[in-house]
């Protein structure tokens, strides 16, 4: 019906794209000026910015494009609730070859649009430009409404180590795509769609959370890098971490442990946090671990020894867990 984007043209695109997006009290100015104007009561911003890449991070025959930009909204306000700030604000800069039809570059826009509802922002401009291969660069904002930003650098020795949202679902999902079935649709649909616990972040920062991160990389990757900061060991223990007897159904009918997921397999964004071991918990965080002190180089470890199997993602090296 509306052609190709080649056809439209850039300015026709862009305003297909924002004919439908919302707006919230935050944004004082939107799309379709210079630059955007948002309000930051705190005077201080929170910023965080992502890049997706056909065929490197998404599939067409795998997510509708309505998935993609569900997905590409979710990982970078995940980042935003991460720190403890309130989501406001998203800007996209979107690659994309001519021929691309209209309709998915719209789709797209109401995904990312839905995705900002959910946590309480809005799109409020970017840019779109030609090119061979679909990149989607997002750039996310947030308010830390007078708290403190909570970083990777604050765990002490005796926090307990929690997590709230859902861990080794997308990785399994993508092991049920890769063999070219659709179900269980539930972990299938984690891949595409991932659900981050936005108001967690804020929630943990609330309760006196000493570090904080969101799952993108895998469990030990990220949990990686909150050691490294803070100069600690991080010490988790398996049988404290749940695993759906569908994720182990389809654990086995692939030939993978589905421990394997739940450490090392990113993309679920969900949060993990470490906490004064004498904070009362709500029933949504899972505690699965403790901090202590190094005792070598600042490292995770699995029931007291290192995680040896290979997994977590890495933009230059891959996914190293067969994903």
């Amino acid at each position: 019906m509306k052609g190709t984007v080649g056809e439209l043209g850039e300015f026709g695109l862009i305003k297909e794209l924002t004919a439908k997006l919302t707006t919230t009290p935050a944004v004082r100015l939107g799309p379709g000026d210079d630059a955007a104007v948002v309000a930051a009561p705190d005077r201080r911003v929170v910023a965080s910015t992502d890049i997706l890449l056909e065929g490197r991070h998404f599939r067409r025959d795998w997510s509708t494009a309505y998935d993609v930009g569900r997905k590409a909204a979710a990982q970078n306000l995940a980042d935003i609730a991460a720190m403890g700030a309130v989501p406001t604000a998203l800007l996209l800069g979107l690659v994309v070859p001519a021929e691309l039809p209209v309709t998915w570059a719209t789709e797209l826009m109401d995904g990312i649009r839905d995705e900002c509802q959910v946590a309480g922002a809005a799109v409020v401009g970017g840019d779109v430009v030609r090119g061979e291969t679909i990149t989607i660069a997002i750039t996310a904002l947030g308010d830390l409404r007078n708290h403190e930003p909570v970083t990777r650098a604050g765990a002490q020795s005796g926090d307990v180590v929690a997590y709230t949202g859902w861990l080794g679902w997308s990785a399994a999902g993508h092991a049920v795509l890769s063999r070219g079935f659709r179900s269980p649709r539930a972990f299938v649909e984690a891949h595409r769609r991932p659900e981050p616990p936005y108001h967690a972040g804020p929630a943990a920062a609330g309760l006196g959370a000493t570090a904080m991160c969101d799952i993108s990389d895998g469990l030990v990757a990220d949990l990686g890098h909150i050691a490294e900061a803070s100069k600690v060991r991080i010490d988790l223990r398996s049988g404290l971490i749940d695993i759906p007897t569908q994720m182990s159904d389809i654990g086995q009918a692939v030939g993978v442990d589905p421990l394997q997921w739940v450490l090392t397999g990113g993309e679920d964004h969900a949060i993990v946090a470490t906490f004064p071991p004498d904070v009362k918990l709500p029933a949504r965080w899972k505690v699965i671990g403790e901090v202590l002190n190094p005792s070598a180089l600042p490292q995770v470890t699995v029931d007291g020894a290192p995680w040896t199997s290979k997994g977590g993602w890495d933009h230059f090296g891959g996914i190293e867990d067969g994903k």
